[in-house]
């Protein structure tokens, strides 16, 4: 079985929902042979690298709320992540352009790493308060997964990797994220609980490993047991 998510580093419920997805794949009995795959998908493409204000002011600024507001979404945004054993510390998010931490997501897929890289970036972004877009970070986060950053930060490699992924998205029509795909034929939409990613594991593996065969029509005229009574 396949699963493709569409994803962004700086999306809460994508963390979140990724949780949710292992909680679904570790009571999955055949979870060994489900392959995932991250896509790119950039929440705000015109994200600037640097920014001066915090996460609260962010999003008011962004959404036409006040800060009380704003402070408010963001602690049920917080409660839902601890209960699926995530520390969010939205006090110190760095907001900034997730571009380059795409690149580096498209370089760990090619090297084997890719779930690894998704989570390290998860962390650093939502727990650790660490600026994903600064390159120096990127390269030391790189680093602890044993990849090698510099060649791609110095360069446009992996660039059409992630267009490629962000025009797949738009043929799907997905709009936000996160967004899971089950082998291409059935789609869940945001961080949704665990108990429907275990469904829809559940219904694609049963799909695809039918235990019984369903007969059509009315049985006819039959040979059985090595017997043929005419």
């Amino acid at each position: 079985m396949k699963i493709d998510i569409w994803s962004d580093v700086a999306c809460p419920f994508c963390y979140i929902g990724k949780r949710h997805l292992e909680a679904a794949l570790e009571q999955f009995p055949h979870n060994k042979d489900v392959q995932v795959t991250w896509h790119s998908f950039e929440l705000d493409p015109s994200a600037k690298t640097d920014s001066d204000e915090d996460h609260y002011q962010l999003l008011a600024n962004k959404y036409g709320m006040s800060r009380e507001q704003a402070v408010a979404n963001t602690e049920r945004v917080a409660a839902s992540g601890k209960a699926a054993g995530l520390e969010f510390d939205f006090d110190n998010v760095k907001h900034t352009n997730t571009f380059n931490a795409h690149r580096l997501i498209q370089l760990a897929h090619k090297e084997g790493k890719q779930d690894e890289m998704e989570e390290r970036l998860f962390k650093a972004y939502f727990t650790e308060g660490k600026h994903i877009g600064d390159a120096a970070t990127l390269q030391a986060l790189a680093a602890e997964a044993g990849l090698d950053a510099s060649p791609l930060l110095n360069s446009s490699v992996f660039t059409d990797e992630v267009r490629k992924d962000e025009a797949e998205a738009r043929s799907l029509n997905i709009r936000g994220v996160p967004f899971f795909v089950f082998d291409m034929k059935y789609a869940v939409s945001g961080a949704q609980p665990v108990e429907v990613f275990t469904q829809t594991l559940e219904k694609v593996w049963e799909e695809n490993h039918p235990k019984n065969i369903t007969p059509l029509g009315n049985e006819g005229g039959v040979c059985e047991d090595g017997s043929c009574t005419v």
